[in-house]
This record gives structure tokens, sequence and C-alpha cells, in this order.
């Protein structure tokens, strides 16, 4: 899996390419834990899944565990461009209740 970020008015935006799935999730964790420390300045995070091609519970798991750590931070973060695969994990696990659409 590859991980862009960028910055735009504001916004943190974390781009993420590939399977997120258990093979994946372990070496995405530790790179996504600094950029969003690096970046917690940010007004809100964006989680941009538009290159994802496959996701599994590991990745629901990876993700909750980002927006723990960010929500300590008071910050807003969602989700943003899940294909139709990803999407139905994403609802199915009510990420988006926590994690809105963006």
């Amino acid at each position: 899996m590859d991980i862009k970020y960028a910055k735009s008015n504001g916004s943190f935006i974390i781009s993420l390419d590939g399977e997120l799935d258990e093979y994946s999730a372990g070496g995405a964790k530790d790179i996504l834990d600094r950029l969003i420390l690096d970046n917690i300045n940010a007004k809100k995070i964006i989680f941009d899944l538009t290159d994802i091609t496959f996701m599994d519970s590991t990745g629901i798991g990876l993700l909750i565990g980002r927006y723990k750590k960010i929500k300590q931070f008071d910050k807003q973060v969602y989700i943003s461009g899940a294909n139709v695969a990803a999407e139905k994990v994403i609802q199915l696990a009510g990420l988006y209740n926590i994690m809105p659409k963006i």
C-alpha cells in the first residue's frame, strides 16, 4: 500500500492506495501515526480512500485506531472517495457514524 498526503485549506488529507488488509495494516499504522501527529494542527483530517482496491475488517480497525488517536486532540475526521467495495465494509461497520463521508 502507498500512503500519500497533502495539506489544503486547513485540512490534512491522507490518501491510501492499494489494499488495506492484514498484510498492509501493520506497516501503515506506524506511518499514519507519525503523519497524524506531525500534522495534528490541521482543522480536519481526511482519509481519502479513492485508490483503495480492497479493504477488510483489519482496514476498518486501522481507521478506527487512527480515529481514536485524532479525537484525543479534539479534531474532526472524515472519509472520502470510498469505492463500492470499500463503501460496503465501511457502512456495515458503521464507520460513517464516527467518521462522516465528505
